[in-house]
């Protein structure tokens, strides 16, 4: 059979969940207009596991709860010394130790290297399974991409997580330090979103027109 696929009509647009309006506002400026969505903070569980599953797990209680299309996001921040941690428990270790205690965390060890990973879930619906993709052409729903890096001390502005620590390879700035527009073209998110967006360019879906915030 030929011809294009049927439409897929999503009955809103895409709730994006976040409650960080530091990621919302890098999200806004690297997906502009190319992808309905609004904004929304939940109450999930803080979840362990493999940064995978517990994103496919977020997108799937988020669907429930939204009733609709969610885009979950997590990220990672992983250090090579010590075996990809503190990985997706780097909030945590941030808000008890700081960027200095990051820093300490590597005093011991001659491998500063580390790498950023950030997975976005997207789940159509609330009876709709999430599936991962990691490191292929997106097909539906969850997307990685990771930047190699190396952790510093703090420079920069440090009101946005660990950005001020992480200096990715090839560069002399930290996350912090460099412009918004520069971070977003090579950070782990601007290239996982490169991925959403394409996505979504090459699939049929359209919004009822009711639907849209």
């Amino acid at each position: 059979m030929s011809g294009a696929a049927a439409a897929r009509v999503l009955p809103k647009a895409v709730t994006f969940v976040t409650g960080n309006a530091k990621k919302l506002e890098e999200v806004r400026a690297i997906l502009g207009s190319s992808i309905p969505f609004q904004s929304l903070k939940l109450d999930l569980p803080e979840l362990q596991g493999e940064p995978e599953d517990i994103s496919k797990e977020k997108a799937r209680m988020a669907a429930s709860q939204v009733n609709g299309p969610v885009l979950v996001e997590d990220t990672c921040l992983c250090f090579n010394a010590l075996k990809g941690l503190p990985g997706p428990y780097i909030k945590w270790f941030l808000e008890k130790i700081g960027h200095d205690g990051l820093n300490n965390l590597l005093k011991a060890y001659e491998d500063k290297s580390a790498y950023a990973m950030c997975i976005f879930s997207l789940a159509l619906g609330p009876e709709e399974e999430p599936i991962t993709f990691v490191g292929k052409t997106p097909v539906r729903c969850c997307f990685e991409f990771t930047s190699q890096g190396k952790i510093v001390p703090a420079r920069g502005p440090t009101d946005f997580g660990w950005d001020p620590v992480f200096q990715p390879d090839g560069f002399e700035q930290t996350y912090a330090e460099m412009p918004k527009s520069e971070k977003n073209q090579i950070s782990h998110r601007g290239r996982a979103l490169a991925l959403v967006k394409e996505h979504f360019a090459s699939s049929n879906y359209t919004i009822q027109s009711d639907g849209l915030a």
